[in-house]
């Protein structure tokens, strides 16, 4: 699971707050390992003399273009990823991602999967730098909020013509969710509505891990459709897609991750 957006510029994941905890106290890890796992680090073992250990980040390239995050948490799996960030250029995938890791022991776990498989796809692992990461959040939510040119134009605004058309019956669909979010990152996303934890449905696949989409019931059709205007805002450095939804369409997505 991954948060975006709350990891300091200290050496080790556990800074990330109680959203990281939930992570490391999980009995079983979403990548394959359990917490007993040679992978996983007291960060206390790992000290520096003089200077704060490196910023736990690495970045492959050569991904397949239809690569998900689950795909790039199985090829490092047994590793503690705290985010994965995938990078685009003109609105299109270019191959390329960041991850960040739970401690700085674990890059050297990393870069030795280094020209292993992702399918029939070999991926190179270098090492990278906090900065370089940084940037790139920072071009994606820039891209996110307008800034690229390629964004917008008529198939965008047909594309948001359909919403506005769209009837709203008091639920809403979301996308583009970081594995890591919970119903709190919801609720807080949605801050300016009365939201209960029973009114956010985070969806499920048939392995039981998060599809990055969600549903959310709202008191009334207004407040869904005043709600819309949340469309396209980030949680984290990830922006957020808002479709208005139904009750059949909830509970069909919700009850195929059972």
């Amino acid at each position: 699971m991954f948060y975006r957006g709350k990891y300091f510029d200290g050496g080790d994941g556990r800074e990330m707050g109680p959203k990281r905890q939930r992570i490391i106290d999980q009995p079983s890890s979403f990548y394959g390992a359990s917490p007993g796992s040679s992978y996983m680090y007291n960060a206390s073992s790992y000290a520096y003399a003089s200077q704060p250990p490196p910023f736990p980040v690495v970045r492959l390239r050569g991904l397949p273009f239809d690569c998900t995050e689950a795909d790039v948490a199985e090829f490092l799996h047994g590793l503690d990823i705290v985010d994965v960030l995938f990078v685009h250029k003109n609105g299109r995938f270019t191959g390329e991602v960041f991850c960040v890791l739970g401690y700085p022991l674990q890059v050297d776990f990393a870069i030795q999967r280094n020209r292993q498989n992702m399918g029939r796809r070999y991926i190179e692992v270098f090492r990278s730098k906090r900065q370089e990461y940084y940037k790139a959040i920072a071009n994606e939510v820039s891209d996110a909020r307008g800034g690229s040119p390629h964004r917008g134009g008529a198939k965008a605004r047909s594309y948001d013509a359909g919403k506005d058309s769209a009837e709203h019956t008091g639920v809403l669909r979301l996308r583009g969710l970081p594995f890591s979010a919970g119903k709190d990152d919801v609720i807080e996303f949605f801050k300016d509505f009365m939201l209960t934890e029973d009114s956010v449905h985070i969806t499920m696949n048939l392995d039981g891990r998060p599809t990055g989409e969600a549903f959310v019931e709202f008191p009334s059709a207004e407040d869904s459709k005043a709600a819309m205007a949340k469309d396209r805002m980030t949680l984290g450095s990830r922006y957020i897609e808002l479709f208005p939804s139904s009750h059949e369409e909830l509970d069909e997505a919700v009850s195929k991750g059972r």
